[in-house]
């Protein structure tokens, strides 16, 4: 029997926690497929007047775009900077010289929380905004349009929030190139795609496993230890909120039905491309 050529997926990891990370993106990639290649990266401009630590040069490479052309999909995680502008990221420009790379090469490109905040940005001049306070827990979705992304899922799903701020959702719905997928009952998004598909923005953290919301949050706590009565609790989380006690997985059906669609999507769009070159 003819072995099937592997999927081969680039990860730009600029999440803070970048073990866990690839774990979660290892787990959901490779769930329910045995043809995936995942290929992780850093962003060079991130470390150019320091050394690259160990804990990172060992999980992934750095970036390289000739090394990108020979993938069939991108990833660009999140980042816990939705606080900081853009243009004040060290890593922007480099950021950007991907972003032209992956759009004129077409690569299916999935861009999450951080990642789809400033891609959305750079590709459609969507402004960013400050939430009055974090958007942090377990929330149903609305759907508002369909998408071979959403197949299986059912109206009302629950995901997982995690930030600080939010796109300008009007702008969104104003520009004819986007169209939102599914957001939470006040609105804020979970994703949304472009008219051609190939570009898809979760604003939702589908990767995080059971435990990762408290790890969030217990992160945030040792980092502000002040703001310990203030810090954002993650909501329809814990079976007890008062205790942190029983951190519930709500979305492990959205996340395992979204990631497989993706994936689905991904191979159809490289089959096409190889009839193609035939």
């Amino acid at each position: 029997m003819e072995k099937q050529t592997p999927i081969k997926i680039g990860i730009l990891n600029i999440m803070h926690d970048k073990a866990d990370t690839k774990k979660r993106f290892d787990q959901v990639l490779t769930a329910s497929a045995d043809n995936i290649e995942l290929h992780y990266f850093y962003p060079k401009d991130h470390y150019k007047n320091r050394p690259v630590p160990d804990a990172v040069s060992a999980l992934a490479k750095p970036l390289e775009l000739e090394q990108v052309a020979k993938l069939d999909a991108f990833i660009i995680t999140g980042a816990p900077i939705e606080k900081v502008a853009f243009e004040e990221v060290t890593y922007i420009e480099e950021l950007h010289r991907l972003f032209d790379f992956l759009a004129s090469h077409r690569l299916s490109q999935l861009y999450v929380c951080w990642g789809a905040m400033a891609a959305a940005n750079y590709f459609y001049g969507i402004k960013k905004q400050l939430l009055p306070q974090k958007l942090f827990g377990i929330y149903p979705q609305v759907i508002e349009n369909d998408s071979p992304l959403l197949t299986g899922l059912p109206a009302g799903f629950l995901a997982p929030h995690a930030r600080y701020a939010e796109l300008d959702v009007e702008q969104i719905r104003k520009h004819q190139d986007l169209k939102i997928l599914a957001h939470t009952p006040n609105d804020e998004l979970f994703a949304m795609e472009n008219n051609t598909g190939v570009q898809t923005f979760l604003f939702s953290h589908l990767e995080y496993e059971r435990e990762a919301l408290l790890k969030e949050y217990q992160r945030e706590l040792a980092a502000y230890p002040a703001d310990a009565k203030t810090l954002a609790r993650p909501q329809n989380y814990f079976q007890d909120i008062n205790t942190l006690t029983g951190p519930t997985f709500k979305w492990e059906l959205a996340q395992k039905v979204f990631f497989e669609n993706w994936l689905q999507m991904v191979g159809r769009k490289r089959e096409k491309q190889l009839v193609i070159s035939r």
